[in-house]
């Protein structure tokens, strides 16, 4: 009985160990997010004006920027942020950017200061993501860029 007791408990705590074992993605390995976002289109890194990494990247077209924030000293990020800016000659209402903003749940968009439009989206990765749930962030990502074209930019 306490044999078959133990292969119990081993077989709950399988899954577990396994998840343990999968490598975790966070903002410190700008490396690792590159490699993930180099599935869905271009990405290279480079340093924003405060010495932290920046990846310039590139999905259906769109080019992009992912922004690392909470970094010390250009490194141990905790999050990051995909951000993504058109130059538009004051085309885009501030009404059609609280519209599309009223109707979704990822990203944000506001007007710049001479009235461009941008859309962002926040990542929290303190403590690490699984690869799997980064990948799935990044089409969500690529997803809010082709919505807000089409809706914003090209309506």
């Amino acid at each position: 009985m306490k044999r078959f007791a133990l292969c119990v408990l081993a077989g709950l705590l399988l899954p577990v160990t396994a998840a343990s074992a999968q490598k975790l993605v966070d903002a410190t390995d700008p490396e690792a997010i590159i490699n993930l976002m180099r599935g869905f289109g271009s990405a290279v890194l480079e340093e924003d004006d405060a010495g932290d990494p920046m990846i310039v990247a590139r999905i259906d077209g769109t080019r992009f920027l992912v922004l690392f924030y909470g970094c010390q000293d250009g490194a141990d990020c905790k999050s990051i942020q995909f951000r993504a800016a058109w130059e538009t000659s004051g085309n885009v209402s501030l009404g059609k950017i609280g519209s599309w903003n009223a109707d979704k749940r990822f990203g944000k968009a506001y007007l710049d200061d001479v009235k461009d439009p941008v859309v962002e989206m926040d990542v929290n990765l303190f403590g690490g993501v699984s690869t799997r749930n980064l990948e799935d962030t990044i089409d969500w990502w690529q997803l809010v860029l082709a919505d807000f074209k089409l809706n914003v930019l090209e309506e």
